[in-house]
């Protein structure tokens, strides 16, 4: 089976500006994205992919695709939060995607909105997740972690910050006619898994 890739949000690119480049940052040296490498076991190109494919396998649906045979499968010892943050690292290349599906993903209940806050300052993804957290007060208020991080998370200035999603990229849009029919909006929570 062929392995689908859009043409300019694929999985995980090799070339081009890193997320923080595009936010006229500075690249993080992470911890979380050393202990990534150390658990996935795939070199620094591939992680990114891992981080979506284990991503999706938690819920984050929407992102679904065919990914790789080669990459590996996810590694439960790695938290929901730890993912999303990983995700949303500046050293990836530029890639909306990864954005997105931490932003499905930690769309949950079951997200530990102190332990998210915590990570968010340790890896200095903050503007990344509090970009989302303000698009999510516009479509849905009350849904955490969200709002907890609206209210807890300081601000740091990000100059080129359109370089992050649309808020249209965090939502699913249904019943869009020409004929003077509304859309209908919802954000993109995390799916249910079986237990």
């Amino acid at each position: 089976m062929p392995v689908y890739t859009a043409p300019v949000e694929s999985a995980q690119r090799s070339h081009g500006p890193t997320l923080a480049e595009r936010l006229g940052d500075t690249p993080h040296v992470s911890p979380l994205w050393h202990h990534v490498l150390r658990i996935c076991g795939c070199g620094s190109d591939r992680a990114g992919d891992w981080l979506l494919k284990s991503a999706v396998k938690r819920g984050a649906s929407h992102y679904d695709r065919a990914f790789s045979s080669d990459i590996p499968e996810d590694f439960p010892d790695l938290t929901d939060e730890e993912i999303g943050v990983a995700l949303c690292l500046g050293i990836h290349p530029y890639n909306p995607v990864f954005i997105r599906a931490a932003a499905q993903l930690l769309s949950s209940p079951d997200v530990n909105p102190r332990r998210l806050l915590r990570l968010a300052k340790m890896e200095r993804v903050e503007p990344i997740l509090l970009h989302i957290a303000e698009i999510a007060g516009q479509r849905e208020p009350r849904a955490q972690p969200w709002e907890y991080l609206r209210q807890n998370l300081a601000r740091r200035a990000v100059p080129t910050e359109s370089s992050l999603p649309h808020w249209s990229r965090f939502v699913s849009q249904t019943n869009v006619t020409p004929f003077g029919g509304g859309p209908e909006i919802k954000w993109l929570y995390r799916r249910r898994l079986a237990a």
